[in-house]
């Protein structure tokens, strides 16, 4: 059993007969009433999000999770196929296990969280950020716009992400997974 000061992001729990995934937190101290910690759960078995608040110093059940380096094959539909980096062995996920399957490039290198207790898949955790190649985009037009405009890019991976203007076809975007938001053209 845990408590409410253990509660980080990333952290496993079992609430309402499910195991849930801690997205967000914060710990709220009013000026008057007791604290409190307001907290996203993002369930492993559905996917939904849900919003949830603890009281101060609430016992929690923390889910004991063991990470494992995979790399993704190939998607077949709506499954998802991933190598383990070890030893080789096969595992199929659902997509709704992935949080941005959109990003995901064939054979890159994810964590996937296993329950220690009967070492079933949880769910995926992308790296922070991605290098995609921009297979489609409208040419941006100089001197059209006096702020930090975008217009949509589609990626290799078939994923839509708002780009600066200046973005190109061709080019080499990173992406941060998290926020499926574009951070810097990649030069080669």
């Amino acid at each position: 059993m845990a408590s409410t000061s253990d509660i980080r992001k990333g952290l496993c729990i079992r609430y309402n007969n499910d195991i849930y995934k801690i997205i967000e937190f914060l710990h709220v101290k009013p000026g008057k009433g007791p604290a409190f910690v307001r907290t996203k759960l993002k369930s492993l078995s559905n996917g939904k999000v849900l919003d949830n608040t603890f009281s101060a110093g609430h016992k929690i059940d923390d889910v004991r999770v063991e990470t494992r380096s995979y790399q993704f094959l190939y998607a077949e539909g709506e499954t998802y196929h991933f190598m383990n980096t070890d030893d080789y062995n096969q595992i199929t996920l659902q997509e709704s296990a992935l949080d941005t399957p959109g990003l995901l490039k064939e054979g890159e290198v994810v964590t996937i969280l296993f329950n220690t207790e009967d070492s079933m898949p949880l769910s995926v955790d992308m790296p922070a950020s991605v290098v995609l190649e921009v297979t489609y985009t409208e040419p941006g037009v100089k001197g059209n716009t006096a702020t930090n405009a975008t217009k949509p890019a589609k990626v290799e991976t078939g994923a839509e992400v708002n780009v600066p203007l200046f973005i190109n076809e061709g080019d080499k975007i990173k992406i941060d997974t998290s926020s499926s938001s574009y951070m810097e053209r990649v030069k080669e």
